[in-house]
């Protein structure tokens, strides 16, 4: 059913969506094996880490708390997007941002 590229970087592709500290911890992991469907699955996890660090930056401004609610929401339908892609074993792009992050961030 799943490709062996699939089977071998599966684990690391799911660990990569555990907060920030786990999309480092998959870097590592897979600097060594170079897996592409992990590989995949950390650049959109960096990515969305990225928005995430400046979404917390933009709600700490003056009247932006409601706005980067907003935001955090949406990011958190992305993430979940993501997760259950990498958990089907799909190489499935996020909306909107997947593309720019597969392009971002093509030598992870």
């Amino acid at each position: 059913m799943y490709s062996d590229s699939v089977k071998e970087g599966k684990t690391i592709a799911i660990i990569s969506y555990i907060t920030w500290i786990g999309t480092l911890i998959a870097y590592f992991m897979n600097s060594s094996k170079k897996n592409s469907f992990a590989a995949f699955h950390i650049r959109q996890s960096v990515g969305l880490a990225l928005c995430s660090f400046l979404i917390t930056a933009i709600q700490m401004g003056p009247d932006m708390g409601m706005i980067g609610k907003i935001l955090k929401f949406a990011l958190l339908v992305l993430w979940v997007i993501g997760l259950l892609g990498c958990i089907k074993g799909e190489k499935k792009k996020i909306p909107l941002f997947g593309d720019v992050f597969q392009d971002w961030f093509k030598r992870i």
